[in-house]
C-alpha cells in the first residue's frame, strides 16, 4: 500500500495528465510502492531522500534478484516521480539525475515464420461461432500489427469495413489510423454478421466478445492463442505480442519504408521500430547459414 501523498499525486498526475496506459501505471505503482516502503524501513520521507538513499534502495533491488529490465523500469520511475515534485518546486534537487541507466541487452522479439503464420490463419474451425470469432482475432491482428491490448479494446465504432480501416488508440490514449487488408476484412465481417451478433447483449459496444457477450480480455486471448499454436503444431513459445513481431517483421522482408511501419504500429520513436531490421537481418543469416552450401 502507497503511503506517500508525493507518490500518490505523481500516479494521478500520469493517469489525468499523461494518459499513461492503465498496465505501465500499474507498474510504476508497484515500483514505487517498494520505494515507498523502503525509505519508511529507514525513516526517511520521499520529499527529503538523498541520493545515498535512493542509490542504496536501487542497490537492495539489485541484490534481490529483479531483472535489468525491471531494475531499469524502476528507475524510470523513481526518475519521473522527482522531475514532478521538482516542477511543482517539493524538492530542490533530485536524488538521482545523475544515477545511471544500466544498458538493457539486446532483445529481439520470437517471430514465427510465414508458414507457421499460415497454419495459425487455418487452424480454426470457422463453421462454429467460437471458432469463426478467433479466425477473426487472428486475421485481424496480423493486418494491423495491433497490441492485444488494442485488439480487446476495440469497439464496433472503431472499425471501417467500407474504407477497410480500424482507429485503434495505443500508449498513452494516441490515436492512429491503420489499414485491413481484404482478408482481415472479410472474416472480420463474417464474424459480425454472424458470432458477434450470437454473442451480443443489450448496448454492448466491444467488437470481440466471449461466448458469454462480455468483452475479451488480454487472458482470454493468450489462452485462445496458446490453443490454436498447439492445434497448428507450432513448437515456438507463443507469446501474447507474436503476431504484432510477425507483422513488422514480414512487412520489412518485403521492403516495406521503415517510416511506414512505425506509424502502424504507434511508435513514438523510431528505434523502437528499428529493431524488427535487426530481426529481419538474423533470419537472412539464419537462412543463409542453413541453406548456402558453404554457409
Amino acid at each position: 500500500m502507497i503511503e506517500s501523498s508525493a507518490i500518490k499525486r505523481y500516479l494521478d498526475h500520469l493517469v489525468v495528465e499523461r494518459g499513461l496506459a492503465s498496465n505501465t501505471h500499474a507498474a510504476y505503482q508497484r515500483d514505487l510502492a517498494k520505494l515507498s516502503a523502503y525509505l519508511n524501513k529507514v525513516n526517511r520521507e520521499v520529499v527529503s531522500a538523498k541520493r545515498q538513499d535512493i542509490s542504496a534502495f536501487l542497490l537492495s533491488l539489485s541484490r534481490s534478484g529483479l531483472s535489468v529490465r525491471s531494475y531499469s523500469r524502476t528507475l524510470v520511475a523513481v526518475r519521473g516521480l522527482y522531475k514532478f515534485l521538482l516542477i511543482n518546486k517539493e524538492v530542490t534537487e533530485s536524488p538521482c539525475a545523475d544515477i545511471d541507466m544500466p544498458k538493457l541487452p539486446a532483445h529481439l522479439p520470437e517471430v514465427l515464420s510465414m508458414d507457421e503464420v499460415d497454419r495459425l490463419l487455418e487452424v480454426s474451425d470457422v463453421s462454429t461461432p467460437i471458432g469463426l470469432r478467433n479466425k477473426a482475432m487472428i486475421e485481424l491482428l496480423y493486418a494491423t500489427g495491433l497490441r492485444v491490448s488494442e485488439l480487446v479494446t476495440l469497439k464496433v465504432d472503431s472499425i471501417d469495413l467500407q474504407r477497410g480501416s480500424i482507429i485503434a488508440f495505443g500508449k498513452g490514449s494516441k490515436e492512429r489510423l491503420v489499414p485491413l487488408g481484404e482478408s482481415a476484412m472479410l472474416w472480420v465481417k463474417r464474424y459480425m454478421d454472424g458470432s458477434r451478433r450470437g454473442f451480443a447483449k443489450k448496448g454492448s459496444r466491444d467488437l470481440f466478445l466471449t461466448s458469454r457477450g462480455k468483452g475479451m480480455t488480454r487472458q482470454n486471448f493468450w489462452v485462445i492463442i496458446k490453443k490454436m499454436a498447439l492445434l497448428a503444431s507450432i513448437k515456438t513459445d507463443i507469446k501474447p505480442h507474436i503476431l504484432r513481431h510477425c507483422f513488422a517483421t514480414h512487412l520489412l522482408e518485403r521492403g516495406a519504408d521503415l517510416r511506414v511501419v512505425q506509424a502502424m504500429l504507434g511508435h513514438a520513436d523510431i528505434s523502437s521500430t528499428q529493431i524488427y531490421t535487426h530481426v529481419t537481418t538474423a533470419r537472412l543469416k539464419s537462412i543463409h547459414k542453413k541453406r548456402h552450401p558453404r554457409g
